[in-house]
Parts: structure tokens; sequence; C-alpha cells
């Protein structure tokens, strides 16, 4: 029993330690950091700012045209240094006709569908300026933020800007809604102090820029375009920043299906990008950026979900060895697990019947992220998992 209970605490250590864990050693390097360092803040002047491209990849888009067209434009940015650029290959709703009619804005499109990081590799071929950054369709972007991302490039160091993902808050959020932007939230925070301390492990593709000259062509099968594009231009020795001044906003999934078809695609690319980015588990020679990649990502992305079943099937073990009468500390735990398991299917049903009760957001929207990880896990090594985005219908 003496062994079961060190693999107990150790799995437990390792599912508190990613999820909260790391934030709180985060948060405490940081108060150091700036004790002995402070912070450095560093712009450009009107004058400098480079020329940017403003680069949108789009499968189908018809019914975001004219929105995204209308908030590109409001972008406050000198118009004789932006550019806009989008890439419609496979489209057939008439995307690419309607893109057209903007004589502002450089259309780039084949018959052919090669999934969006096709398109990126191909569009990318006649970009021109020193910065590219990456937006989807169907988000909208502050009108600050191109210039809040260039900012940050005035160091030479920084090869890739992060902005904020921003979820559109509804006055009655579903749990798929509610639970999503509490976890965005959470995950702006963490980036925040990733980047003060070092450097942000991987950039979210709503809204990411880069230095053109770093970017290199990613495998045609990569189901996370963003992530690593971005991780490969840290392993050149450059850093990935965040701003969360730069944003990009966008609805929530519809509902919990919709947002469950997105989680197992990046749950999938995950396992793809840990076993492309090996070379990032070396510590020794990656140091703090390897502490940073393993602690937010990897973890999140394979040990700790794969360690939820056995610490349930370890504590029943340990629970019925002390026995019901004696109320003991192992029992007590499986108790709060059945507790927390059955908020989480408490949760789902209600949100099935359309009567949402918030206290259980948390706990279902931590079950189905979790979830996910195993089916993207079977996506995955199935083979099952195309390279070509399904878009997951967004709430209204």
């Amino acid at each position: 029993m003496f062994t079961l209970k060190i693999c107990f605490w150790i799995l437990v250590f390792i599912v508190f330690y990613s999820y909260l864990g790391y934030g709180i050693v985060l948060f405490v390097l940081i108060k150091l950091k700036r004790i002995f360092k402070g912070r450095i803040k560093e712009v450009y002047e009107l004058g400098e700012l480079p020329e940017v491209t403003l680069f949108i990849a789009a499968y189908n888009e018809k019914d975001f045209v004219d929105e995204k067209i209308k908030n590109s434009r409001e972008l406050d940015y000198p118009a004789d240094k932006l550019k806009f650029v989008w890439i419609t290959d496979g489209s057939n709703d008439g995307t690419p006709e309607i893109l057209e009619k903007f004589k502002d804005v450089i259309v780039l499109h084949e018959k052919a569908r090669n999934g969006k990081i096709g398109a990126i590799n191909r569009g990318m071929k006649y970009i021109t300026s020193p910065i590219v950054v990456f937006c989807d369709a169907n988000t909208m972007i502050g009108s600050q933020s191109i210039k809040e991302i260039v900012r940050l490039f005035k160091n030479p160091k920084v090869g890739c800007v992060s902005g904020e993902k921003r979820i559109f808050k509804k006055e009655k959020d579903s749990a798929a809604s509610a639970g999503e932007g509490i976890y965005w939230k959470y995950e702006s925070k963490l980036k925040q102090w990733d980047a003060e301390l070092y450097s942000v492990v991987g950039a979210a593709g709503e809204l990411f820029a880069i230095r053109t000259i770093l970017f290199e062509e990613v495998e045609q099968d990569t189901l996370l375009d963003d992530f690593i594009i971005s991780l490969r231009i840290a392993l050149k020795g450059y850093t990935i920043q965040y701003n969360p001044e730069a944003y990009a906003i966008e609805s929530s999934s519809a509902n919990v299906k919709e947002e469950m078809k997105r989680k197992v695609r990046i749950a999938a690319g995950g396992i793809q990008s840990i076993i492309r980015l090996k070379e990032l588990l070396n510590i020794f020679k990656y140091g703090v950026l390897s502490f940073q990649y393993i602690s937010h990502r990897v973890l999140r992305w394979s040990i700790a979900p794969l360690s939820l079943p056995f610490i349930y099937l370890i504590n029943f073990i340990l629970a019925y060895s002390e026995g019901i009468k004696s109320l003991g500390l192992f029992f007590t735990l499986f108790i709060l697990q059945n507790v927390f398991y059955l908020s989480a299917l408490i949760g789902w049903y209600l949100e099935n019947h359309k009567l949402r009760i918030k206290i259980l957001f948390v706990p279902y929207y931590f079950f189905i992220m979790n979830l996910s990880v195993f089916l993207g896990f079977k996506r995955f090594y199935s083979k099952q998992q195309s390279v070509n985005w399904e878009r997951a219908k967004r709430g209204s």
C-alpha cells in the first residue's frame, strides 16, 4: 500500500502542477524577476512603423468577409504601411469572388484545398513586408492591435508576438461559452507571465505575428500550424512575446459538442507537436524555454489527463483498504472525486436540457477538456484526423 500511496501523490501533484501549480510557480518567479530587473517597455515611434501584412487564410468564409474587411480597414495603422492578403484555396462558396471587389485586398486563390497550413506555405511566398500578422476570417481584432503587436518587435530578440484571444460574452452563457471564457482568462494571465519570464510557449492562431524572414515551411500534415510555426522560431533563439492589448474577439462554441470537436483536434495536434518538437524536451539545451514548454503544454497534453483515471482507481483501492467506517483521508478524497465528476455529469445533463447552473461550468469544462485529450490520442494514432479544419459552429 505504501507504493500505491506514493504513486497516488505523485499523480495528484502532476495534475495539480499542470493546471494550478505552474501558475503559482510563475507568479513567484515573476515577482522575483521584477525585484531584480524591473520592467522594460520598448516602443516604435510613429515614423518608424514598419510595413505589415495582415494575412488571412480562409476557407468558405463568405458570411464574414464584409465584416472582416470593415474591421481591417478600421485598424489604427498607417494605410500606406498595411497590406491585406487573403488566401482562399479550396473555397467554393463565393469567398474569393466577394473579396475581389475590394481593391485594397490581394486575393490568392487555387481550386485545390490543401488545408490551412498548405495555404499558409503557399501564400507566404508572396509576402514582402518584414512583419506578417496572421488572423482568422471570423475574428474581429481591436483597432490598436497591429500597433500593439509591432511595438514588441523593437526588441531584436523577439521573433513572434501573440495577441490575446477573447471570447464574446453573452448575457446567458452556455456551459461551453462560460467554461471557455474562464479558461481563456486564466490562459491569458499565464501567457503574460510566461512572456515576462522568458517566452510564451506557442502563439494563438486567432492573432499572432512573426518576422517574415524567420518563417519556414511546415509539414503538409501539420494540425497546429500556429503552434509549430511559433515554437520553431523560438528554437532558433528568438522569443515569443505576448500582448493582451492586441486582441481578437470571437464567439464561443455554439455548444459543448462543437467545443469538443475543436478540442479533440487540438489534442491530436498537441500529440503531433510533442513528437515533432521532441528536441525542445531537452532542458539542458533550451533551459527556461524547455521548462515553460513542459510545464505549460506537454503535461497538459499528455501526462496530466492520463493520470486522472489512475488517480481515481488508486484512490478507490486506498479508500477500500482504509474501510468506509474509518472516514480516513483517502476515503474523503474519493468522495470528493466522486462529487466533482458527478457535478460534471449533472452539468452535462442540465446543458442538454437548456438549464444552466454556473457553479457546474468549471467541473464540466475541465472534464470535457481532459476527455478531449483521450479522444485526441485515439484520433491521432488511428490517423483519423484530417489536416483540413472542420470548423466548429460558433454561438450567435
